[in-house]
């Protein structure tokens, strides 16, 4: 199969460094003019991915024209959420026709996890928007607990595709899968959409957790009443609850809130030693799409009259200047109730 991703960064070039072992050819489109001379030149990105070298089966472009010119039968959208309607309007048109209008594709696949600020929606409704309609059903996401610098040193993985048709599933499922990264599926995907969205405001309130150096029965707390706010959302949005107690639930939650990986977790963490956003944002050169997340998910639980105790009181620790400490003892003291 012939797959082309667009966007290079960590998870983007780990998931296609997994696909070349696999044996499918891979391209790569990545706008960052400094990042993409390094992969031509060197087949790395030592900033993302340090020490991971990429196999001849990938080929590197910042042409849309030669992305078109591919003709891929799956598409994989790995750019950061805030960014990724306004990369694909930027797309010339006669190349996007070529793209989307393909005979040859078979599946959209998206790995970034998030919800759009300002309009408040969806990845897949951000891309049913940009997309021509006939592309509509081949709209997937692929998500679950699995960082890029693990994947890309081969660890074990498991995580879920979801879509709507279950050929294209099993498709992915085949063209994804080997000995050490299995590929579940489910038709669920607003409820792992959300779980991918949500999951990463749960994982900033554990870094701060972490940083204010509270123990394990915080963490343990904390990660189950996520799950509840989760949960709440995800069911007045029209997800199965079921899905959330599955790999783009409960398991990404777990390994997003725990891991030194984390780009979210890391946030926090610096957060609850004092540091203000903007001085921890000014030193990531990775994205931490938990922080725009938090600002949408903060309205869309007001709009669908959800209560996200959580939530709130990461959103007023990002964006009000509340201090952790009070937003833990304002968790701690609201009002009680049964489970």
């Amino acid at each position: 199969m012939r797959v082309a991703f667009i966007g290079g960064g960590a998870w983007g070039l780990a998931l296609a460094r997994l696909l070349a072992i696999n044996s499918h050819e891979v391209l790569v489109w990545e706008h960052n003019p400094k990042w993409l001379k390094s992969l031509i030149e060197t087949r790395s990105n030592p900033v993302l991915l340090p020490d991971v070298t990429m196999p001849a089966g990938v080929s590197f472009t910042g042409s849309m024209a030669d992305f078109a010119g591919f003709s891929p039968d799956v598409i994989v959208l790995a750019t950061p959420t805030q960014f990724l309607r306004s990369t694909l309007q930027n797309i010339d048109a006669d190349a996007a026709s070529t793209i989307w209008e393909s005979p040859k594709l078979k599946a959209i696949v998206n790995v970034a996890k998030g919800m759009e600020e300002g309009s408040l929606k969806r990845i897949d409704q951000i891309l049913m928007d940009e997309l021509p309609e006939a592309a509509h059903a081949k709209i997937c996401a692929l998500s679950g607990p699995s960082h890029a610098e693990e994947v890309s040193r081969q660890i074990p993985t498991t995580v879920v595709v979801a879509g709507s048709d279950p050929g294209v599933l099993m498709l992915l499922q085949e063209m994804f899968s080997n000995d050490w990264f299995r590929v579940y599926r489910t038709d669920d995907l607003i409820g792992v959409e959300i779980g991918g969205s949500v999951k990463n405001i749960i994982s900033i309130a554990a870094g701060i957790v972490a940083g204010l150096e509270f123990g394990d029965n915080t963490m343990g707390a904390l990660l189950t009443r996520g799950i509840v706010e989760i949960i709440r959302l995800g069911t007045a949005m029209g997800a199965q609850a079921e899905t959330f107690m599955g790999l783009s639930g409960i398991g990404d939650l777990i390994t997003t809130a725990i891991s030194p990986h984390s780009r979210n977790r890391f946030v926090g963490y610096h957060i609850g030693k004092g540091k203000k956003l903007s001085e921890v944002l000014a030193t990531m050169d990775k994205v931490a799409e938990g922080v725009a997340t938090t600002r949408s998910i903060h309205e869309v639980a007001a709009v669908y009259n959800v209560e996200m105790p959580i939530t709130n009181e990461v959103y007023k620790v990002l964006f009000e200047d509340k201090s952790p400490e009070k937003a833990i003892r304002d968790l701690m003291t609201r009002e009680l109730k049964q489970e």
